[in-house]
């Protein structure tokens, strides 16, 4: 018995899988103040439900393995609610994470304002002591000052402290010998050091990675203790694996020493999946997106997840490898508000699952993206959650009318008109953030639609990118949670290595590799991970001569082997050709190696899917009735069919304007699309007259 669990900001999901049966979906509101509380509760919530129902202990008891994904460090990070942190640099560096990199972010924005550091300063210590950039001492470090610094900490009540010397990459001695220090003094607080965390060039990335791993890892580390706590209590014996940020899974041990590596837990479970949907349909290649209560995040997939190297989280640089996903504060909790100019805004402060909605009647007054899905007929209040829960559509109403519809001079239905289109063009937005400005076509992409309010948008938001073809999964709501369990275990290697690729010693390059494989391998080894279940993928950070930023690319092992740098410089500038638009191969400009990648990669068992026998075209007998639903294209409402998703079968057609409902999801399949069951059971949404994308079905 195997169970993946997502834990979102405003519900947790869960698939229940175990061999020869069919998997099972469950969501519980989330507890915000405690999410180990809504992880019991979804457990309790299927162990009732199992045939015959089981108590807690037994049912867990049962579990072989359990895959969670948290957005724990992603909130603390977004609440600025993380650890009391203090940090050890180079004296004269310690305001390297105000000047960031002394460029403003929005030059021409007059209301600019930095970001706030997550260290203050009188805790940001500077120590005596430098390293040249090749590794070699100019002046020793000062071990007093070190000294000096942990007796304010301790005065102040410091709960994280991090390490980060200039050019330590190349040399971590002096890092390793203040955190010696560290650890014996104020052995209770959590510690990171740059050059065990990230070894690698870039002063302010590292420094920013490095701050933010100890901000969040006391925080990881307390709700890591509480959730294993909780399982222990109810009998678990089984394994406990945590989603990280670049699509693999990990140990809780490794979690707590790397927390940064969760920053994108949840989320970055959804790509991978979405491709084994988009697979059936002959596609090696997929958008998607993921909307939800609090947020919607948009991935693209080229056989692959894309990966970038670093990114931001709230402005804040993190220089690990994640999988390249964008997130925006839009989901069906997301507030909608007038801003000064009078215009119509949507999120992203959100309602979350407490006080919610206004129609969720838990005390919720302003008006949410689900309070104006209600009043558009797009969600039926009787039915939501399966009918466990009761919408209110007149505090829906009120909330719409008294915020939104009496200050712009609308009607009710036309404000909650204007909030549903402001919503999806936000998240077009987020879509182009990931193709267009990756150098993607949007237009190419099959876009797999996730989340319990994703599949009510998604018509609108490929209507307004012409993309002809979208796939809802049966278990769309919960994609994230299939995803943990179709993750394999991942670890990300760095070394900097810089030199010029025509005359780079590719002796020592494969010597590099090898001690980085050796390092994954051991880690694998510890997580049960047989050698013929691992795989090692290896990329070079190269950039032209005197150019600023890197390009990371796959190296074929052969020729690494091989020392082939034609091989190696074509691929590098095909990679920069895609991402910027040209390359400078036929110029003869030098190529630079900056840095050495390597990810270990631990084949896990997968659960399977059996296809569904063609059930042919009819899909009359999952018809459940009719509704009027506000019908954007004509700004009316207008009678459509209501169909039961969980009756619909392989083959099945249903053609738009209707609605589909789940008990976790509903689907609106507007006027410009149809819909036809394919093998898996999901919904293939194509534009109208192009039933040939759809070629997941069979008869």
């Amino acid at each position: 018995m195997k169970i993946g669990i997502d834990v979102g900001g405003t519900f947790t999901d869960f698939l229940w899988t175990c061999e020869g049966e069919d998997p099972r979906i469950y969501k519980t509101l989330s507890t915000p103040a405690d999410p180990s509380i809504a992880v019991m509760n979804g457990l309790a919530d299927i162990a009732a439900d199992m045939n015959p129902p089981m108590a807690l202990e037994e049912f867990v008891a049962a579990i072989d393995t359990i895959v969670h994904g948290t957005t724990v460090t992603t909130n603390a990070t977004l609440t600025r609610q993380g650890a009391k942190s203090g940090l050890l640099t180079n004296a004269g560096l310690r305001d390297a994470l105000e000047m960031r990199r002394g460029i403003r972010e929005e030059q021409y924005n007059n209301r600019y304002t930095n970001v706030e550091p997550l260290v203050p300063r009188y805790l940001r210590c500077g120590v005596e002591g430098r390293l040249n950039r090749n590794g070699e001492e100019v002046t020793p470090i000062d071990l007093a000052d070190v000294r000096k610094a942990i007796d304010l900490f301790r005065a102040e009540g410091v709960e994280a402290v991090s390490i980060c010397f200039m050019n330590s990459f190349a040399n971590s001695e002096h890092e390793h010998k203040a955190a010696e220090l560290v650890r014996k003094e104020l052995p209770d607080a959590y510690l990171t050091v740059s050059s065990d965390l990230l070894p690698s060039i870039r002063f302010y990335e590292r420094i920013s990675t490095t701050a933010l791993n100890s901000y969040v890892g006391p925080i990881l580390d307390h709700y890591l203790n509480q959730l294993q706590d909780r399982l222990k209590s109810a009998g678990f014996g089984g394994i406990l694996l945590i989603m990280q940020s670049n699509g693999g899974i990990m140990s809780p041990e490794l979690a707590r020493q790397k927390s940064a590596l969760t920053l994108l837990s949840g989320p970055a479970a959804g790509p991978g999946a979405g491709l084994v949907y988009a697979q059936v349909h002959e596609q090696d290649k997929c958008l998607v997106v993921d909307m939800g209560g609090t947020s919607f995040e948009a991935a693209l997939v080229v056989d692959t997840p894309v990966m970038v190297n670093q990114g931001n989280i709230d402005r804040l640089r993190l220089a690990l490898p994640m999988l390249g996903i964008h997130t925006i504060g839009a989901g069906g909790g997301s507030v909608g508000w007038l801003d000064e100019g009078g215009l119509l805004r949507m999120g992203p402060q959100s309602a979350g699952a407490d006080p919610g909605p206004a129609s969720y009647c838990k005390g919720g007054t302003l008006p949410a993206t689900t309070d104006a899905n209600v009043v558009l007929g797009y969600l039926n209040p009787e039915y939501f959650a399966g009918g466990k829960m009761q919408l209110d559509v007149q505090r829906a109403r009120k909330a719409v009318e008294e915020h939104i519809a009496k200050p712009m001079g609308l009607s009710v239905e036309e404000a909650a008109a204007g909030m549903y289109r402001v919503a999806c063009t936000n998240m077009a937005q987020g879509v182009r953030e990931v193709t267009i400005k990756r150098g993607f076509d949007p237009r190419e992409f099959p876009m797999v639609v996730a989340g319990g309010a994703g599949p009510l948008h998604s018509c609108l938001i490929c209507s307004e990118l012409e993309i002809p073809f979208q796939i809802v999964p049966r278990e769309s709501s919960i994609l994230c949670a299939v995803g943990m369990l179709m993750s394999d275990l991942k670890h990300d290697f760095v070394s900097t290595f810089v030199a010029p690729l025509v005359s780079a010693d590719f002796d020592a390059l494969r010597a590099l590799v090898g001690s980085m494989k050796d390092e994954g391998r051991a880690m694998l080894a510890e997580e049960r991970i047989d050698e013929d279940a691992s795989e090692y993928f290896v990329k070079f950070d190269c950039r032209y001569l005197k150019q600023y930023h890197e390009v990371s690319f796959v190296v074929d092992p052969q020729q690494l082997e091989q020392g082939d740098v034609d091989a190696i410089s074509q691929a590098f500038h095909a990679e920069h050709n895609r991402l910027y638009g040209y390359s400078l191969a036929e110029l003869d400009v030098p190529v630079e190696i900056i840095n050495i990648r390597v990810q270990a990669v631990g084949r896990t068992e997968k659960p399977t899917y059996q296809l569904e026998d063609y059930a042919g075209t009819d899909s009359s007998a999952a018809e459940k009735g009719r509704r009027s639903v506000y019908i954007l294209e004509i700004n009316d409402f207008q009678e459509v069919p209501v169909y039961d998703g969980h009756a619909l079968k392989h083959g099945n057609l249903v053609i738009g304007p209707a609605m589909i409902e789940q008990e976790t999801t509903a689907i609106f399949v507007s006027q410009f699309y149809d819909c036809i069951c394919d093998q898996y059971g999901s919904f293939a949404i194509y534009l109208k007259g192009r039933e040939d994308l759809a070629k997941g079905v069979s008869s």
